[in-house]
């Protein structure tokens, strides 16, 4: 017998419980993002009859050594297919986080898994920029392996710039927050206004995705 919303007729958990399972460890992890996933081959869900997508354990775990591999090595999908296919156990995450060294536009290319053109097109609206030296900030490579996803369902760069836009409101606001504690010459201030900075960057973030979300509840039923 069928289940409700995305319900199942055999054994297996369904995409809304395997997605309630990833979100507390990968936040920004959507339906669409397992289903571009399965599409590349680094998962393959059973389908029931009806055609709703069954996973096994095993689905769930090679989710999570994608999505580790994705978010704390900066690997391409080519390097993480052959990564599982080899049967190499999961990347561990990293004692502290990556250094925010600048990168070279190879690194770039090489760890968002993208090409020559995606990343000029990102340069030309805006959304990743190099020094005067040529180098990358290290947020260039997730920008870059996002913007290359939300490319497979035809959102181009061109189409990227609200995000921009929205972003830097939201960093000024930020910075409006903190300004007065950055001022301060007080070691101890200046902490507090970097921890600041980060919640308050990760609730925005946080708030963005809902409101996506309640936005697109009515064509998904998210």
């Amino acid at each position: 017998m069928a289940g409700a919303a995305g319900g199942p007729e055999r054994g297996g958990a369904g995409i809304g419980a395997v997605l309630a399972r990833l979100r507390p460890d990968f936040p920004d992890v959507t339906t669409s993002k397992l289903r571009f996933l399965e599409a590349e081959g680094l998962v393959t869900p059973d389908r029931t009859p009806s055609g709703y997508r069954r996973y096994t354990e095993r689905d769930v775990e090679r989710l999570r050594f994608v999505l580790t591999a994705q978010r704390d090595h900066y690997l391409p999908l080519r390097v993480i297919r052959e990564r599982l296919d080899g049967a190499a156990p999961a990347p561990a995450p990293p004692a502290a986080p990556e250094p925010a060294d600048r990168l070279a536009r190879a690194d770039v290319l090489a760890r968002a898994g993208v090409d020559e053109a995606l990343l000029a097109e990102l340069e030309q609206y805006g959304l990743v920029a190099a020094d005067g030296g040529g180098r990358y900030p290290g947020a260039a490579v997730p920008i870059a392996r996002t913007a290359a996803a939300l490319a497979e369902h035809g959102i181009e760069p061109r189409h990227l710039r609200a995000f921009r836009a929205a972003a830097d409101r939201e960093v000024g606001l930020v910075e409006q927050v903190v300004a007065p504690l950055r001022r301060k010459r007080d070691p101890a201030a200046r902490r507090r206004a970097e921890q600041t900075a980060r919640d308050l960057a990760e609730l925005a973030v946080g708030l963005h995705a809902e409101l996506v979300r309640a936005g697109l509840r009515p064509l998904t039923g998210m």
